[in-house]
């Protein structure tokens, strides 16, 4: 953002599946965030993986993959102190959250099911995954 630009506040309406507004609400709350301050976190947070890709490779930094662990991290720390076993603990059910939300959403595009006779997860064959 350069120095001239405008830091004035303006609204930005979305619609969404009334489920998803509750899990975000959810999140936001666990974050002790505003729901506005959690969608415009995130949609920042997620527009770091469409910008164009640099000439010269960057260093992984503090946030490798762009998976805002660091801005999760930050967000916690801002309002608390946690022990390293808080941290893990807080982190890890985003990770579950979001991998959960990821296998439902395989399995509804048909991608994976689930193989009790192969005792988990599986592809279906066809997709792109072998």
């Amino acid at each position: 953002m350069s120095d001239s630009a405008d830091t004035s506040r303006k609204s930005v309406k979305a619609y969404v599946p009334a489920y998803q507004k509750a899990e975000w609400q959810s999140h936001a709350d666990e974050l002790d965030m505003s729901q506005s301050e959690f969608v415009r976190t995130m949609v920042q947070a997620g527009r770091k993986g469409f910008e164009p890709a640099s000439e010269e490779p960057t260093s992984q930094g503090s946030d490798p993959g762009g998976n805002a662990l660091e801005t999760q991290v930050l967000n916690l720390l801002s309002s608390d102190t946690y022990s390293w076993d808080e941290l893990l603990d807080a982190v890890s059910e985003d990770i579950e959250s979001r991998l959960d939300d990821t296998l439902e959403e395989l399995q509804s595009d048909n991608q994976i099911r689930y193989s009790g006779r192969h005792g988990g997860y599986t592809t279906t064959g066809g997709g792109d995954g072998n």
